[in-house]
């Protein structure tokens, strides 16, 4: 393989010399079917002929298992205004992938907004649904969610979503960025009464300072038992960083006293929290800074 490419000599070779350069790529990609080299030169070749069809059959002797070939298809299709083949493979590669956790999400899309545009909305509820139960995450949630609101279904819908998220849950599965991603779903819905609910069995750090966050005006008492509790978490490890998340937890924490009517408890707290470490001076700084 070198840098040259083939077709900027098209003119020179003619439709013979392209024929038998067609030919001969033919054959080495028969010889390395894996070969990304050969691959390459053959699509560039099969497209530069405009041969959708023979492009088609070339990728699809390589299916993605994420579904990314499917799409690839689907778009060449479209492309030259076969809409109604370029479904029929883009709907394939879901059913293809319908056991993959990780899927391309852009093959997803297209299918729904496909969907959506012929007002198949109860179609397109029912992929999110299908991704959900595959993926579990809060995006694959979050795209259920509206496309179910659509079609007017998500309170019933919504129900059935948690309870796939609660199983993982009961099973200690994480999300990608840590913590169950029930709570990552209730959260983002607001359903903080059930988020607490839920957060003893599932809740790491993240989602426990954004419920509390989220509570410190509606439930202080539990908001601060939480914040309290990072607190002291972060007696131990130095560092800027460290640092200022004491001191976001401590406003927060301020907050909920405030809310409580406990002001001067949370002065007596700070007072002893600074001459417990008053030999740390950068984070005295910092917590001066913050007025704490």
């Amino acid at each position: 393989m070198t840098d040259l490419d083939p077709l900027d000599y098209a003119d020179v070779l003619g439709p013979a010399g392209l024929a038998r350069l067609r030919h001969l790529a033919a054959e080495a990609l028969q010889r390395s079917p894996r070969g990304w080299a050969e691959k390459y030169l053959m699509e560039r070749l099969v497209k530069a002929e405009g041969d959708v069809d023979a492009l088609i059959a070339l990728y699809a002797k390589e299916l993605l298992s994420s579904g990314a070939t499917h799409l690839r298809i689907a778009e060449e299709l479209d492309a030259t205004g076969r809409e109604s083949e370029a479904l029929a493979w883009a709907e394939r590669g879901l059913r293809d992938t319908t056991t993959e956790a990780h899927v391309d999400g852009r093959l997803v899309d297209y299918v729904c907004a496909r969907y959506t545009r012929e007002n198949r909305t109860a179609e397109a509820a029912s992929v999110r649904r299908d991704r959900l139960r595959a993926e579990r995450s809060l995006t694959a949630y979050q795209q259920l969610r509206t496309a179910a609101r659509a079609v007017g279904g998500w309170e019933s819908e919504r129900e059935a979503a948690l309870a796939v998220l609660r199983e993982d849950a009961r099973q200690g599965r994480s999300g990608r960025f840590g913590g169950s991603v029930l709570m990552d779903a209730l959260l983002d819905d607001g359903d903080l009464d059930a988020a607490w609910r839920e957060a003893s069995s599932g809740a790491d750090d993240r989602q426990w300072q954004q419920l509390a966050d989220l509570s410190r005006m509606t439930r202080p008492a539990d908001a601060l038992a939480v914040y309290l509790r990072m607190v002291e978490q972060l007696k131990e490890p130095t560092g800027d960083r460290v640092y200022e998340r004491m001191a976001l937890l401590l406003q927060g924490a301020r907050d909920c006293h405030r809310a409580l009517d406990t002001v001067g408890e949370f002065t007596a707290y700070v007072c002893a929290l600074r001459a417990e470490l008053k030999r740390r001076r950068k984070l005295m700084t910092i917590l001066d800074r913050h007025g704490l």
